[in-house]
């Protein structure tokens, strides 16, 4: 069970103040999007400060409180039945709700922990705000305990393993001739690979691997985006860690070569996707009642 945080910066929103912004967000991204395009768009349309943002959830998390606070945002509105998720990690508005603006949140969250209620059969105390793991209701994919241990392992990693975990990654996203340049004071630079995109345009793509436990400045963007040489058409700054609102600035600065972007988040989901170094446990809710009453 975790405990509450004494350090969290003033005007931090709670899940429940992010419901509706969530759901605003997908109704400007045409319906449906990805968890980092709700987060970016969530985060303008709030204006939420620098310090709130880069606010780590804990130091075993690769999340920030926000990225945290929003996985739960959007929990409670997939149960209260008005975004799915796809296989493909993509959240979508159902149909029947494709003009819903916004929604009751007093009434999605009581729906969803009675619901709770109904499969735990125990009481939940109702003055209970940010310690969402007491509610009963399951943890959020993007919440739960394996990805924190995942994080850490990711954390103690040798260099150059994390380095060959990043080029495994890369090869199986699509990616070919990916080669680790094995230097140092390289400039940045920790490899090279190649993209083609639907079949006919290839791009040589420079990478970075950067082990953080926290964001990562926006002094490392630059660093990297000066170590690139006019050969290299594309670049991509891959970190257990988040990226910083002005490392995020910098990464898209208009004039300047665009370098994407791969979070801890992001890294932890395509390990698991592509099952490199983890296998998913099946596992089966017992309905005690229906022992009890058949």
């Amino acid at each position: 069970m975790a405990g509450r945080r004494n350090d969290i910066p003033k005007g931090m929103p709670n899940y429940s103040d992010l419901i509706n912004p969530t759901l605003e967000a997908l109704q400007t991204l045409g319906g449906s999007a990805t968890i980092n395009e709700i987060y970016s768009e969530v985060i303008k349309n709030m204006q939420l400060s620098e310090k709130i943002i880069d606010f780590q959830h804990s130091d075993k998390s690769s999340q920030t409180e926000i990225q945290y606070r929003l996985a739960w945002a959007r929990t409670y509105l997939k149960i209260y039945g008005i975004i799915e998720k796809t296989q493909r990690g993509v959240w979508a508005i159902l149909p029947k709700h494709k003009e819903t603006k916004a929604v009751d949140v007093d009434d999605c969250v009581n729906m969803v922990r009675n619901q709770s209620l109904n499969k735990q059969d125990n009481r939940i105390d109702p003055k209970m705000d940010n310690n969402l793991e007491d509610d009963g209701i399951e943890l959020p994919d993007e919440n739960k305990p394996w990805r924190e241990r995942l994080h850490s392992i990711l954390i103690s990693m040798n260099p150059l393993a994390f380095e060959r975990l990043a080029q495994r990654v890369l090869r199986e996203s699509g990616f070919y001739e990916v080669e680790v340049t094995k230097k140092t004071n390289d400039g940045g630079i920790d490899g090279y690979g190649r993209v083609k995109i639907n079949g006919m345009f290839s791009f040589k793509v420079a990478f970075q691997c950067k082990r953080y436990s926290g964001s990562v400045p926006s002094s490392d963007i630059r660093d990297f985006r000066g170590s690139l040489t006019t050969d290299i058409e594309k670049a991509l700054f891959i970190t257990t860690g988040t990226f910083s609102k002005p490392a995020l600035d910098e990464a898209m600065t208009p004039g300047k070569i665009q370098i994407d972007l791969i979070d801890g988040e992001e890294l932890i989901s395509r390990l698991a996707e592509y099952g490199i170094g983890i296998k998913p446990i099946t596992d089966y809710e017992i309905d005690e009642k229906f022992f009890m009453q058949i």
